[in-house]
């Protein structure tokens, strides 16, 4: 970057903030990207450079694309009829309201909510509703252990980041908050170990057992697990996983907590991804697409069960169910439901999916997978040995993309597709075709096959 011939808000960005992962060489190299505006599937960033949004920004929240006027609305009436209720004993009828909808909405008898401003902070409730459960129910007083898995994603807030296991938040802050054990995570294109992917499913519900079992059953409170993980990309489990581990969390009496955050509200072609394998959680967290990024809000939603054996939730947060987030998410939800974009995500994520087959055939291209409205393309140097390419190509491939105005995402050792839920087969098509063109020019540029 020319220090020297730079606009005024990218200067000040240099000077005075901070860029969460972003390392100051890629900063000083030109990595930030600051936009300015966005209408539909379109991003505009300050240099007056316009982008299609192919990721719904870089954390998958922004669903429903920009400037969607029926959620903005409905987050300014609510301000101007009530904009702060309070918390605990004082609350907004909104935010009554969107609970409500949540079990409407959600699987089984996922029934009661409480509200946070971020998936770090729904998974923080999750494990507290967790051990306070065990706790209040009495057969488990001593349960306070969670498990999670190898390369999840549960947040970075200190009571979050204890399960997190990817992007390099957790080692640098620890030692964190005790009681966090992971286990393998059942990925089937680079399993665990290397075994073969039919393997994968028993392996990883047998290592869960056996964690358990070591652990101590009485000082086990819950085991989480996003249904589907993001690390290195859309990791969609086996079939019949979510049904095994449900079946040894009910033996051992472990709560299972579904981390919703990034699946829930349609990213997966159903209203939340454990609706996939028929699997309901004791607990569900979820965040990002519940108010289409238009106001931060969390929500951990646990079953009548859990909710029944707490005399008192002993937590409080001063913006926890803020009105005008709980709008924003009830507004969310009606445009959901009033334009079918749940079954939209399914039809086009198949769609999405299917185009990308074609990438397979490139040399540098592993695995393309996904589910609903998120995909990845895992590249590899070795088609047999699926090494990871590791050589740069992934950051710049995405670097390609950018250049030819289309906004995608890396993830470790794939590229990320997460697109709104209103984009068109058109616009799928493009980013496929940008994606093409990415990785043939890469391939050739660095001699790579």
């Amino acid at each position: 970057m020319d220090l020297r011939n730079i606009d005024p808000i990218t200067r000040e960005a240099l000077d005075h903030f901070i860029f969460p992962l972003v390392s100051k060489t890629d900063i000083n190299a030109g990595d930030p990207i600051i936009f300015k505006s966005g209408k539909g599937m379109m991003m505009t960033d300050v240099m007056g450079k316009s982008y299609l949004d192919m990721l719904s920004t870089n954390t998958r929240a922004s669903s429903l694309g920009f400037a969607n006027e029926h959620i903005s609305k409905a987050i300014y009436d609510q301000l101007m009829e009530l904009h702060y209720a309070g918390t605990f004993a004082h609350v907004a009828d909104v935010t009554v309201r969107l609970a409500a909808k949540i079990a409407e909405l959600a699987p089984g008898d996922l029934t009661a909510t409480t509200f946070g401003g971020s998936g770090s902070e729904a998974n923080e409730n999750s494990f507290k509703f967790a051990r306070e459960y065990q706790i209040h129910k009495g057969d488990k007083p001593y349960a306070r252990k969670i498990i999670s898995r190898w390369d999840a994603y549960h947040g970075a807030t200190m009571g979050a980041i204890g399960a997190t296991d990817i992007l390099g938040t957790r080692h640098i802050t620890e030692p964190g908050v005790p009681g966090h054990h992971r286990i393998p995570a059942p990925f089937l294109y680079r399993t665990p170990f290397g075994m073969d992917a039919s393997e994968v499913c028993d392996f990883c519900v047998d290592y869960l057992e056996q964690e358990i079992l070591h652990e101590g059953p009485e000082y086990v409170a819950a085991f989480i697990a996003e249904p589907v993980m993001q690390g290195d990309g859309a990791q969609v489990p086996p079939d019949d996983y979510f049904k095994k581990v449900r079946a040894i969390c009910d033996k051992y009496g472990v709560l299972l907590i579904a981390d919703e955050v990034i699946t829930g509200f349609g990213r997966t072609g159903k209203w939340f991804a454990m609706e996939h394998w028929g699997v309901q959680a004791d607990i569900m967290s979820t965040a990002k697409a519940i108010t289409g990024g238009y106001s931060p809000l969390g929500a951990s939603t646990v079953t009548q069960k859990v909710a029944d054996a707490l005399p008192i939730f002993s937590h409080l947060q001063t913006y926890q169910g803020h009105p005008a987030s709980c709008a924003a998410g009830l507004a969310t939800v009606d445009y959901i439901e009033q334009n079918n974009l749940i079954s939209q995500s399914a039809k086009n994520g198949a769609y999405l999916l299917e185009q990308m087959q074609r990438l397979r055939d490139l040399p540098i291209v592993g695995d393309v997978r996904g589910l609903g409205m998120w995909t990845c393309i895992d590249f590899t140097q070795d088609k047999q040995t699926k090494k990871p390419l590791e050589d740069g190509s992934v950051k710049s491939m995405v670097n390609r993309c950018l250049d030819m105005g289309v906004l995608v995402g890396e993830e470790g050792t794939a590229i990320e597709l997460s697109p709104p839920y209103i984009a068109s087969r058109d616009e799928l098509d493009t980013c496929v075709d940008t994606l093409e063109k990415a990785i043939i020019a890469e391939t050739k540029d660095k001699g790579l096959s």
